[in-house]
């Protein structure tokens, strides 16, 4: 059974917490003592429903305010399938806690309100799941009861996104109307709109094709750990553990170390802290966590890459990237900070904001001396030490970052490198 992880975005109210709610509740997939507890917290309502929507709003401040502030995870299954749902913040200044929710899911739902169409959020949220590379988006047109379910209301929304995604150059949009509050479309096909012969929510998110998504192609290990055993009977063992992010590694397979750029050839691969005699693994893929063990002995230690040699990645001190800035401390030409690429991390300054991106009209404005928080940007930056990485659309494994305060030690950037500047 293979798993989705997938992200609800959209403007404040647009009902993303009734909608996460409305898809467990209707799909049998709350505990009996998480219904007990909603029931209780809602106990006395004039029209006796059950707010949903406090099954993904935890926190007490989330409560009293009716709003979604922290990203909230949560987890079900069904018999097609497993599903870590990410329920992202809708307000502005949540943005940033978007972007880290978004950063690993293979779809985003953004839900936009049918009284209102595509506002700014939309905008802001559709940009950011095309920049992270998200490679299906669902737009779900939530209160269609509130617009009478008409079929006019749902077919000028989809014009309007369709003219959003071609801006943004993404493909693979479904578009599906429905209520979470009352349960159309959600988990079950709705009586009130005849005229929609698509596929209800969760029967899309069953269905849709993930495979394609993992990236077997380029062979990337970051190396988190060197094991040297001290004991006599293996007192020769030395392997280098870690997880494979992308690709295939083989028994046998010419590799090469960067940035150092040694080389050398696989000699085993142990899985699960067996030996390899004991395991005769021949190969592993991603996301595997292994230790690979080499013919002869390469200066390697955490933070470097091994990659096979007929594949290899960027490797350079001068790196472009799209950065969505996420301090309240302005980002400014010439500052400092710590740059981090899986497991390698160097010091780096910001040699150039080559443009910042407005998020309404997706122009690009030259000349910006700072971001502030949220902003989104082009940037340039120099690193003290060569790092090695791909192209953010080629491999998102290898191709995201992200920048820490060296002084707090808080990290303040997400990065979607784009290639050697």
């Amino acid at each position: 059974m293979d798993l989705l992880r997938f992200i609800t975005a959209g403007s404040v109210d647009d009902g993303k917490s009734t909608l996460i709610g409305r898809l467990l509740y209707d799909s049998k997939s709350i505990l009996a003592d998480q219904l007990e507890a909603i029931e209780r917290a809602t106990k006395g309502r004039d029209d006796g429903t059950v707010d949903l929507a406090l099954l993904t709003d935890g926190l007490r401040s989330e409560r009293e305010q009716g709003i979604t502030i922290d990203v909230a995870y949560r987890y079900f299954q069904t018999p097609a399938r497993k599903f870590i749902i990410v329920d992202a913040p809708g307000h502005i200044q949540y943005t940033r806690n978007m972007v880290t929710g978004a950063s690993n899911c293979q779809l985003a739902i953004v839900l936009v309100d049918a009284r209102h169409g595509v506002v700014e959020q939309t905008r802001r949220h559709s940009l950011i799941a095309s920049l992270l590379g998200i490679p299906h988006i669902v737009v779900a047109i939530n209160k269609m009861d509130l617009v009478d379910y008409s079929q006019d209301v749902f077919s000028d929304i989809c014009i309007q996104y369709a003219e959003l995604a071609k801006k943004l150059n993404v493909n693979q949009v479904t578009y599906i109307p429905l209520s979470a509050l009352n349960g159309d479309n959600v988990v079950d096909k709705s009586e009130s709109m005849p005229w929609y012969d698509g596929p209800a929510l969760l029967e899309h998110l069953e269905s849709v094709e993930i495979d394609d998504n993992v990236n077997l192609e380029q062979a990337r290990f970051p190396v988190q750990y060197v094991i040297r055993p001290q004991t006599t009977e293996l007192h020769d063992y030395r392997g280098y553990a870690g997880k494979i992010t992308s690709g295939q590694f083989r028994k046998g397979d010419a590799i090469t170390v960067l940035p150092s750029g040694e080389t050398s050839t696989i000699d085993a691969i142990e899985v699960a802290g067996r030996s390899p005699a004991e395991t005769h693994y021949d190969e592993a893929f991603a996301p595997m966590s292994v230790v690979l063990h080499l013919a002869n002995d390469v200066d390697i230690s955490r933070g470097d890459l091994i990659v096979r040699t007929d594949s290899q990645p960027v490797v350079s001190q001068s790196v472009e990237a799209m950065l969505c800035w996420m301090d309240t401390k302005e980002f400014k030409v010439g500052n400092k900070y710590l740059l981090q690429v899986g497991t390698a991390r160097t010091r780096c300054s910001v040699r150039e904001i080559a443009y910042q991106l407005n998020v309404n009209t997706y122009e690009e404005t030259e000349g910006v001396e700072s971001l502030k928080l949220n902003d989104l940007a082009k940037v340039i930056l120099r690193t003290a030490q060569p790092i090695s990485f791909d192209p953010y659309r080629q491999n998102r494994a290898t191709g995201g970052a992200i920048l820490i305060d060296e002084t707090s030690n808080v990290t303040v950037g997400a990065l979607m490198l784009i290639g050697e500047a």
